[in-house]
């Protein structure tokens, strides 16, 4: 008998696939049976990736190239879908910038960045989403916030305060859309090993490990399961929930 993936014959939208958490993410999928949609800004990066990982796991990773801002280039990659699939049953959020100051230092183009990006993109997917989800009244979206969007984190107000918007939001989501069948779950990651991670610097990674009670740096990995566990029929009674993954961290 063949192994059946947690996702064979799901559809899957996840931004930010280029590099880390949204890159393991779609592996993790496309391993699990899935079609996958995989954006980036950056024209071509995932083209090798998609080749190969869709040939690994026998399945389709498709690029699509453009600006998660952007609400009209946002729209015609969901029509994209709708028209090439026909269904969209998993949305993972995940394109996100890191970027801060601290209070005093903080300008108003930062504050505009940080939310365009890592909120407002997001709550424009969720609507993009719902239009083919609703009908099909059925579907699963996974945000991702952050330990510091529940905790905050001294000079990381800006980011705080949009991983909290992200943490909020998916509660009300969730409040809304699952009459329609539609669950809206969140994640919030610690300390995990990412390119976004390591530009802090060594040394400011080794002091914040001390916090981490399993004393180890998360992995994209670690990241990925969760929200495949997330995007999969195994949480079908899950829906409003942020979900830590930071190692029991002290911030």
């Amino acid at each position: 008998m063949l192994h059946k993936g947690l996702l064979e014959g799901k559809v899957a939208l996840v931004t930010g696939a280029g590099k880390g958490i949204g890159n393991k993410t779609v592996e993790r999928f496309a391993e699990e049976g899935a079609v996958v949609y995989a954006t980036d800004i950056a024209e071509s990066s995932l083209d090798s990736f998609a080749q190969e990982t869709g040939k690994r796991f026998d399945t389709q990773i498709i690029p699509i190239y453009f600006d998660i801002t952007d609400e009209s280039e946002a729209k015609k990659a969901i029509l994209k879908i709708k028209n090439e699939s026909g269904h969209l049953d998993i949305l993972v959020n995940n394109a996100g910038i890191m970027r801060d100051n601290v209070i005093g230092m903080i300008g108003q183009q930062l504050i505009e960045d940080v939310f365009k990006i890592n909120v407002f993109s997001v709550i424009n997917m969720i609507q993009l989403a719902n239009k083919l989800m609703g009908r099909q009244k059925s579907g699963s979206i996974i945000n991702i916030s952050s330990i510091v969007g529940v905790e905050g984190a001294a000079g990381q107000l800006v980011y705080s305060a949009s991983k909290g918007a992200v943490a909020s939001l998916t509660k009300a989501a969730a409040k809304e859309l699952a009459p329609n069948g539609i669950r809206v779950n969140a994640v919030a990651p610690g300390l995990i090993n990412t390119g976004l991670l390591q530009a802090i610097g060594d040394i400011k990674i080794q002091e914040n490990l001390k916090n981490v009670k399993i004393g180890r740096l998360g992995e994209p990995l670690d990241v990925a399961n969760v929200i495949l566990f997330l995007a999969s029929d195994l949480s079908s009674y899950v829906t409003g929930e942020v979900i830590g993954i930071d190692g029991e961290m002290q911030v």
